[in-house]
């Protein structure tokens, strides 16, 4: 039998759809939700459901940047083909984005055991949401703001690639946010930082589903909470694309950083007072 009712599909869906790409870590927020309304954070089958809802953010991030992609994925073609586009910047680019996924796959295959393990505990979601903004805030203040998109490099691509790890080790300290927050420090502009974060977490997000697929339909009465609960992921997650992309073009982190560390106090009183576990 599922361990998630169709109702907390919905809502969890939502959660996802709104957080994964805000640097406020879906992951913390999800396993909040969880364990407000009763769902075992650590039952292998809720493990899996959260991994694949995140497919459906995934979906609307491929939508939203479809263009963007189509470019990319026909210059590396063209680059495969072809020697003298090896020199655009798209063909590199892909490459780029393909180095950069390794560190955290090769890190979430041999960390699996603790992923879900002792790393999920709340009380490391709630340290890390307040570690994680302390982080954010000083990357926002230190970067210069002044490197575009096209000013990328592999060396950018790398770093910011591999800081995914510690929002995959530490749930709570946020993809988004440990991304964004690299390629601030490497002096990207805000809207250029956050467009990186997009392209570096579609692979990985996306593999992390798959791989995870087989968990989250372990009865067949996990199927339906898993299609709402991916439907719902993406209506939300593509209409919080838009709405962030705008945000970060004239605004600075620190909203997120103050967000953050209410949320983390806050669970950790709930915590503290064993309303949470």
């Amino acid at each position: 039998m599922s361990a998630i009712s169709i109702g907390q599909a919905v809502v969890l869906g939502a959660v996802e759809g709104v957080t994964e790409f805000l640097p406020v870590s879906s992951t913390g927020h999800l396993k909040i939700a969880e364990g407000l309304m009763g769902i075992p954070v650590n039952d292998k089958t809720v493990v899996g459901f959260s991994a694949v809802i995140q497919v459906g953010a995934i979906a609307a991030a491929l939508l939203f940047f479809s263009k963007d992609i189509v470019r990319i994925v026909g210059a590396w073609f063209r680059g495969l083909r072809n020697r003298e586009e090896r020199y655009h910047h798209d063909y590199k680019f892909a490459w780029w984005v393909i180095y950069a996924t390794i560190p955290i796959v090769v890190v979430g295959l041999a960390a699996k055991p603790l992923i879900e393990g002792p790393l999920a505990s709340l009380w490391v979601v709630a340290g890390s949401l307040i570690l994680g903004s302390g982080v954010m805030w000083v990357a926002d203040q230190m970067g210069r703001h002044k490197r575009g998109e096209d000013d990328t490099s592999l060396k950018d691509a790398m770093w910011v690639g591999c800081s995914q790890i510690l929002a995959l080790l530490f749930p709570g300290f946020s993809r988004s946010g440990a991304t964004m927050s690299t390629a601030l420090i490497l002096d990207l502009e805000r809207v250029a930082a956050t467009r990186l974060s997009f392209f570096l977490g579609i692979p990985a997000l996306t593999g992390a589903g798959i791989y995870e697929l087989k968990d989250a339909v372990g009865s067949g009465a996990a199927v339906a909470p898993l299609a709402i609960g991916t439907v719902v992921s993406f209506a939300v997650a593509y209409a919080s694309i838009s709405w962030l992309l705008k945000f970060v073009a004239k605004h600075s982190f620190n909203s997120f950083v103050i967000y953050r560390i209410l949320v983390g106090a806050l669970l950790f009183g709930l915590l503290g007072m064993g309303v949470l576990s």
